[in-house]
């Protein structure tokens, strides 16, 4: 499939992200043009505090843009009511599970809340989504073990796989490796490039990891302090966009090998 035929799942246009306060609006980035299309992987990368969570925050309607417009499937993100959009978009937050007592399966099983009637009883149909994400992201061994139980990595991996239960178009993650070793950042990469190809669902990730996303993402989206941009990972390279993320001082950019290297 070429990036020119796949349907278009969600698009920003003119967008300003920041937060409202009493003496007026402060302004993280403004100007955003995005289109993220069906079944690509998707990493969103930029040096600590320059607006990535604000900018997925604003994405997933838990704030409010300053101005522009979000569309997904080309209706604006207010037009959605909550259920609507439950169906199409999925969230993998950074915030501690509180509900470490259930087992995988019951935590996996709540990724259906959209499709329950209200008492949460789950249907055939449920069931199976659930099986099938459990076995999509490799955890059929942990089905009954309880969340307390498990490591970081093994949890990131239930997080997931209760999005994939959620059946939805679009699934959005902030920073799902941190806390973990390289091994297991790789792991949980690899697994989203996996999970967008065999699912083709449109997944969205922010991370620190910007060598590993450079290798497995389809598109990046790169912040900086002056715009916003988003292309293939070879286009931002030959672009010199990644030279530009950290100060030149003690930070190189590697075109030939597309890693950064610490200068001497």
């Amino acid at each position: 499939m070429t990036k020119s035929s796949q349907h278009t799942i969600l698009k920003t246009s003119n967008l300003t992200i920041g937060y409202q306060t009493k003496k007026g609006k402060s302004i993280i980035a403004d100007d955003i043009h995005l289109e993220l299309k069906q079944g690509e992987l998707i990493g969103l990368v930029g040096a600590n505090g320059i607006g990535k969570s604000t900018l997925l925050r604003t994405l997933a309607t838990i704030q409010q843009p300053l101005d522009g417009a979000i569309k997904i499937h080309d209706t604006t993100l207010d037009q959605y009511s909550a259920l609507d959009l439950a169906k199409t978009m999925s969230l993998v937050l950074t915030e501690q599970l509180m509900s470490k007592n259930l087992s995988v399966f019951e935590l996996v099983a709540l990724g259906r809340q959209p499709y329950t009637n209200w008492v949460g009883n789950l249907s055939k149909l449920d069931v199976s989504e659930v099986n099938k994400a459990i076995e999509l992201t490799n955890i059929t061994n942990l089905k009954h073990r309880k969340c307390f139980e498990l490591s970081d990595g093994q949890l990131q991996k239930v997080m997931i796989a209760r999005a994939l239960a959620q059946d939805t178009h679009l699934i959005i993650l902030d920073e799902p490796t941190t806390h973990l070793d390289m091994y297991h950042k790789a792991y949980i990469l690899k697994l989203l490039q996996r999970l967008a190809k065999e699912t083709n669902k449109t997944i969205l990730f922010s991370s620190h990891e910007i060598d590993l996303a450079i290798q497995l993402c389809d598109t990046m989206i790169v912040m900086t302090k002056e715009t916003v941009v988003s292309n293939s990972p070879c286009r931002l390279i030959e672009q010199g966009v990644f030279e530009t993320l950290f100060p030149k001082d003690l930070i190189g950019f590697d075109k030939t090998t597309g890693s950064f290297r610490v200068k001497k």
